[in-house]
């Protein structure tokens, strides 16, 4: 396999294909409601939205050093985390135009990393975009594990 494919082909199982490890990110948050993704463990802690904003964020952060966009270019204002829900906006509504976000923003890398592939450029940034996919795993279980102790 080439390394365009495998690197695709592990964007896909971290974001989305079938896995044999357990969930992947976009499976760690199906099925969740905006107050189910708003749940805290403790105040100051991070919710499963704002996990996921998180991953979100890291993809377009990759995407614009491979692509040369310019900082600051994220749909959301801030970097890194962001705090959700928004006061006064804990909605079903909100939730799926941050969930759609997500799925734009992994669109948007994958177009990327097979555009930068296939060029010279592209053999340096492999283990950045193979972290990228690391990156989803850990949300993903991190994600999972929030949905565990909310049960609690």
């Amino acid at each position: 396999m080439d390394s365009v494919k495998l690197v695709l082909a592990l964007l896909e199982e971290a974001y989305e294909k079938k896995t044999w490890h357990g969930p992947n990110l976009k499976q760690s948050i199906k099925g969740l409601t905006a107050k189910q993704a708003a749940w805290r463990p403790r105040p100051g802690r991070h919710n499963i939205w704002e996990v996921m904003l998180h991953a979100a964020y890291w993809k377009y952060a990759v995407r614009r050093r491979i692509e040369g966009g310019k900082r600051g270019s994220f749909a959301l204002k801030g970097s890194n985390f962001f705090p959700r829900p928004e006061p006064g906006n804990l909605n079903e509504a909100a939730w799926k135009t941050d969930k759609k976000l997500l799925e734009r923003e992994h669109r948007a890398l994958r177009q990327a990393v097979v555009k930068v592939l296939r060029t010279a450029r592209g053999a340096k940034l492999v283990r950045q975009l193979y972290g990228v996919a690391f990156h989803d795993i850990y949300h993903a279980g991190q994600i999972r594990l929030l949905r565990r102790l909310m049960e609690r």
